[in-house]
This record gives C-alpha cells, sequence and structure tokens, in this order.
C-alpha cells in the first residue's frame, strides 16, 4: 500500500501525518508514506485544497485533517 499526503509542509498537513502515522503503528500495517509538496504533482491529482491523502493512487479525503478514526475506517481497520 502506497499512502500519500498531498501539501506543502502547512501544519495541518502536519497533524494529518501524525495521526496516519500513529493508524499505522498501532496497526501494523506495512505502508508506504510519501510527502508530496510539490504543486505541479499536487495538481495533477485534481487538488485544490490540501491536505489530501491518497491511497493506492486513489484521492480519498481533501482539504480536512482526517482523525485517527477516520483514517482507519478509510484503511478498512
Amino acid at each position: 500500500m502506497i499512502i500519500k499526503i498531498l501539501g506543502a509542509g502547512c501544519s495541518k498537513c502536519d497533524k494529518l501525518q501524525n495521526n496516519l502515522e500513529k493508524v499505522l503503528r498501532e496497526s501494523d500495517i506495512n505502508a508506504e508514506l510519501v510527502n508530496v509538496e510539490e504543486l505541479k504533482e499536487i495538481v495533477a491529482y485534481g487538488v485544490m485544497t490540501t491536505p489530501a491523502l491518497v491511497v493506492d493512487e486513489k484521492v480519498v479525503s481533501v482539504g480536512k485533517v482526517l482523525s485517527v478514526k477516520e483514517l482507519k475506517k478509510i484503511l478498512n481497520i
């Protein structure tokens, strides 16, 4: 599984990453976590508001800091 956080390193992006790392640690999921900060790459996903979350090349959330509970639901944990 490849999970990408789209965003330019803002505080919301950092919070989303922290929540995601917590979920991955607690669930012992083997996933590659990638930060995409380049605007051209972010726009290529059709995203205009960050942070955004992409799981296996599918955009699953835009413009929201997902909670641990929401992330678990998205990742089917």
